[in-house]
């Protein structure tokens, strides 16, 4: 594993793994996880899903694992491809691996000189450095804001917006220097890893995909069935929390004639379940972990 799992103990024990069941793990990446599973699964199925072609050079080698490269916002037509009718339960752990911050080419880190890049996909064709160099003001402020929560979004887009008229944005030293008088004085890695944030989330359209993959998996739980999800900000983790509370994106509840809350989820643990102090001693990477766990009602 290139990869330290968050949470595993935590996740493993809200999946409540049955012996012989058809299990999906959304998001490969290092094989942590879905190791894990596989201990436990006994003579069960394993489908595991991830669109970095790294992770499918390190799947596991198990008769029981199906690996599927691929974007898990598809996971519902992968299934359908491969006959799966119904799922036991789901896991996805919607950080971005070590490994991948890591590796500089990757762009992922302003901590290293490298291409703007941010895909997870390789295959896909825009990158960091096409979104700085094609979107407009408004909507490099509006990502900004939305996904990276900064501050100063409108300053930060216009700055941007000037810069790469004289000077080509497509490497992290070429932004840092073309942004520095954004960046605060203090908290300045906080400001930044909110910057690269957005431009991610973007990249990879991580917010759609979020919500497409929930309810085309949600489709396939049994009655009794887990889905357990980590995420690691604040916009992911309110999707996924409005979504086991009321099976809706908006967390809008629906009642029935007695006013009984209408939903396909259960939420298990009534507060998220945070890393300890040993595992954030290991890898504090963990630190924004929240791990919640619903279970299918009908």
């Amino acid at each position: 594993m290139y990869h330290r799992p968050v949470l595993l103990e935590e996740s493993l024990d809200g999946l409540s793994i049955q012996e012989g069941g058809t299990y999906i793990d959304l998001t490969y990446g290092g094989g942590g996880h879905s190791a894990g599973i596989l201990e436990r699964l006994g003579k069960g199925r394993l489908i595991a899903f991830d669109q970095d072609p790294e992770a499918e050079d390190q799947a596991l080698k198990d008769k029981r694992l199906l690996f599927i490269r691929g974007n898990f916002r598809y996971a519902k037509n992968y299934l359908r491809f491969h006959g799966i009718k119904t799922i036991d339960g789901a896991l996805a752990d919607l950080g971005v691996s070590s490994h991948q911050f890591d590796v500089a080419e990757r762009g992922f880190s302003f901590r290293y000189e490298s291409e703007m890049d941010m895909r997870m996909n390789q295959d896909s064709e825009v990158k960091a450095a096409d979104i700085l160099k094609n979107y407009s003001e408004g909507e490099l402020r509006d990502l900004f804001r939305r996904y990276g929560e900064v501050k100063n979004a409108s300053r930060l887009a216009s700055v941007i917006c000037s810069s790469r008229q004289i000077q080509k944005l497509d490497t992290t030293t070429g932004f840092l220097e073309a942004i520095v008088e954004c960046i605060p004085e203090k908290n300045r890695q906080k400001y930044l890893a909110r910057v690269f944030q957005a431009l991610r989330i973007e990249v990879n359209q991580e917010m759609e995909s979020l919500k497409e993959m929930m309810e085309g998996v949600s489709g396939y739980m049994r009655k009794g069935s887990r889905f357990v999800v980590i995420t690691y900000h604040s916009l992911e983790d309110r999707i996924v929390k409005n979504y086991f509370r009321s099976g809706n994106m908006d967390g809008v509840l629906k009642k029935d004639f007695y006013g009984n809350v209408e939903s396909p989820f259960k939420p298990v643990n009534r507060n998220v379940i945070l890393p300890g102090a040993e595992e954030l001693e290991q890898n504090p990477r963990a630190r924004s972990a929240k791990l919640r766990i619903a279970e299918k009602t009908d």
